[in-house]
């Protein structure tokens, strides 16, 4: 149950940090392409998964007492957090953005940075002489 929250919730962040990044969107208009473009594949992660636990959960077969509860809190806790991976990750995705100074870097500021540390922490190259 974790990890399909988690990893709805990671997808739909990075491809909102690769809009802003590589197509210059507004944090705004990236995390909300991103809830369009990722809304099929949770929805259908979160069914399949509510799909597998709705036996346990409404009580079918032998001892199906004792896994009921089970059941229904796998199932309560994936529209729970389908609600929260649509609704509130974006929410919070954008209260954060307004703390984050300027922005994600792009692809070219990660390249020059990289070029910067290595140009002051990697000595120049000097040739051994024997003794």
């Amino acid at each position: 149950l974790i990890g399909i929250v988690k990893k709805n919730a990671i997808m739909m962040i990075d491809f909102a940090l690769d809009a802003q990044r590589n197509l210059g969107m507004s944090p705004q208009e990236a995390i909300r392409e991103a809830c369009i473009l990722r809304f099929r594949p949770i929805l259908m992660t979160t069914l399949a998964a509510l799909m597998g636990a709705l036996p346990i959960a409404l009580g079918i077969g032998a001892g199906a007492e004792l896994r009921q509860p089970l059941g229904l809190a796998v199932c309560g806790g994936l529209i729970f957090s389908q609600v929260i991976t649509l609704y509130i990750t974006p929410v919070i995705y954008l209260y954060l953005d307004r703390y984050s100074g300027t922005g994600p870097m792009t692809d070219e500021q990660i390249a020059k940075a990289d070029q910067d540390y290595v140009a002051h922490t990697v000595p120049p190259a000097h040739p051994v002489h024997p003794a």
